[in-house]
């Protein structure tokens, strides 16, 4: 019986996806699986009996990545399934911002004890007017599963799409119109588009990349558009950049100290991904690749380990390794096998950065000597008996 632990409320649809062979506990200290959702781990210290995390959702700053690596605990995220959510409260966002929908609504708020509200407002409604977001040039840098979709329904707008991801997936790309234009430089975007939406993850390399520099570059009266994470924008940049008429609205779903309130900002209260249907579909995402991995030990959809997947095993054992990706780890495994005699069936092993995943499918269930000896090899960070 697997035990698995919610850091966060789960949505129940995706907790009864869960198995007779499964359970949940009090004790987070005896799980083997953890489902979070936006809760910090940084803090916390791991139990020896943790083998994984899965985020329901799509960012994982929550979760220490290589601390969790380091100790053999694979961290799942769920890649598109809260995408539809996004890309709606994106479209929206934009048509908030083109049309100063939020300025029109907040005026008549402000004269609702107006007898005459209604003859006062048509005189009023100009300064609210905006624009439509037709023929306007729409730039997404970031073509994931949100960008993919924010793109083909802005082609559907009458909206002339640029995008930008050098690094896009063969799955994004068959799912992406053939009208969107493909660039391979982010300042074509800045250059030429009227709006632009960002869709990457916050890393190293992409934190503050909406930075004065960028700002510069781009279209006077341009509109911005951040559902993806705050950090990515040099916010006060982004003040600047409106106070100098270079940008037009900046629409933002992460609230802060910075852009709260602000003339020009949009904020909205990270509702991006809240929609009943988007917890829905990462909870049963979570619990999927949660229950794949402590009973099979495949991997779909790691953010810290390689994808590994070879199905149920039907021979008598099998035997998953996390270690580093070094040199000749394979040898050395076979070896441990080769040399008691037991056939190795099936073998796949895959790397990712600095770590890497081999599972073996033998003809004879392990012993305890076999595992001693695989756990002996320097590299092997945790080695585990799955059947």
């Amino acid at each position: 019986m697997f035990k698995y632990y919610c850091l966060n409320p789960i949505a129940k649809i995706g907790l009864d996806k869960f198995t007779d062979e499964f359970t949940p506990t009090e004790d987070i200290a005896s799980a083997e699986g953890i489902l979070v959702r936006s809760a910090s781990m940084h803090d916390m210290d791991f139990s020896p009996e943790l083998l994984a995390v899965a985020r329901a959702g799509a960012g994982v700053n929550n979760i220490p990545l290589d601390d969790c690596a380091k100790k053999g605990i694979v961290v799942f995220n769920t890649p598109g399934a809260n995408a539809n959510g996004v890309k709606e409260l994106v479209i929206a966002g934009m048509l908030l911002a083109s049309r100063d929908v939020v300025g029109g609504i907040n005026w008549v708020l402000e004269n609702k004890n107006d007898p005459d509200v209604g003859k006062s407002a048509e005189k009023a409604k100009k300064a609210f007017a905006g624009t439509e977001v037709q023929d306007k040039k729409l730039g997404i840098i970031g073509l994931g599963a949100i960008g993919v979709k924010v793109a083909n329904v802005a082609k559907h707008m009458g909206m002339e799409v640029y995008g930008y991801d050098p690094y896009v997936s063969v799955d994004a790309a068959w799912n992406l119109s053939r009208d969107v234009k493909h660039v391979l430089n982010v300042d074509e975007i800045y250059e030429n588009c009227d709006i632009i939406t960002i869709h990457v993850p916050l890393l190293d390399s992409t934190k503050g990349m909406i930075n004065k520099e960028a700002i510069s570059k781009m279209k006077e009266g341009v509109i911005l558009l951040n559902f993806a994470r705050d950090l990515l924008c040099d916010e006060n940049a982004v003040l600047e950049g409106i106070k100098a008429g270079k940008i037009r609205k900046y629409v933002s779903d992460f609230p802060n100290s910075v852009t709260a309130g602000q003339e020009g900002c949009i904020v909205i209260p990270h509702l991006g991904a809240s929609t009943e249907e988007s917890e829905d579909n990462c909870a049963k995402a979570a619990v999927k690749e949660l229950m794949n991995y402590l009973k099979n030990g495949n991997i779909v959809n790691s953010v810290n380990f390689p994808n590994c997947d070879m199905g149920e095993c039907n021979q008598a054992g099998r035997v998953a390794i996390m270690h580093t990706n070094t040199a000749n780890m394979i040898t050395k495994f076979t070896a441990c096998f080769g040399d008691l005699g037991i056939n190795i069936s099936d073998l796949m092993n895959k790397s990712k950065g600095e770590y890497a995943y081999t599972m073996l499918d033998i003809e004879q269930p392990s012993t305890d000597d076999i595992i001693n000896k695989l756990r002996a090899i320097d590299g092997v960070i945790r080695v585990r008996v799955i059947k």
